[in-house]
């Protein structure tokens, strides 16, 4: 299934994306952090400065011009669609669904000890897989839901301390 992004570029420029639109690039990986491509017959140097995967926020470096970049997944949209704020995720103990839908895998077992990022479970939500990932460090108390499973939205899944 085909995955959607939207790119933010500066807090000014705004893109939507395709994982088609990533393969029909003519790219060019030189290191981990440096990348050439050639668009509309013009070369573009990239270099990564810096990233936070997790939050899908990066630096970049194009032909000497730095630009802050964010990207932001179908779940990252629908959540903001539905007016739900992701600030408020390191005082939380308790990861709900964010939407009805299947449990896929579940990674986290009681005791384990997790980092911020780390992923829990996959949820099956609208034909697509949605990673859901721990919002801060520290150990699961419980695992209120099963492989197959299916869940409400605002259902109980994890609870963290």
């Amino acid at each position: 299934m085909e995955k959607s992004f939207k790119i933010n570029v500066d807090e000014s420029f705004e893109f939507n994306l395709k994982t088609s639109d990533a393969d029909k690039l003519d790219l060019i990986k030189l290191s981990k952090k440096k990348l050439h491509i050639i668009h509309n017959n013009k070369s573009f140097n990239i270099h990564l400065n810096k990233s936070q995967f997790y939050k899908r926020k990066y630096v970049i470096t194009i032909n000497e011009h730095i630009y802050n970049v964010n990207i932001s997944n179908q779940l990252d949209q629908l959540i903001k669609q539905l007016g739900l704020s992701s600030g408020s995720s390191k005082k939380i103990n308790q990861i709900k669904a964010p939407m009805p839908g299947m449990i896929l895998n579940v990674s986290a077992k009681e005791g384990d000890l997790v980092k911020e990022g780390d992923t829990l479970l996959i949820l099956e939500a609208m034909k697509m897989e949605n990673s859901i990932l721990a919002p801060k460090d520290g150990i699961i108390k419980s695992v209120n839901i099963k492989n197959n499973e299916t869940v409400e939205k605002g259902e109980l899944m994890i609870e963290m301390d």
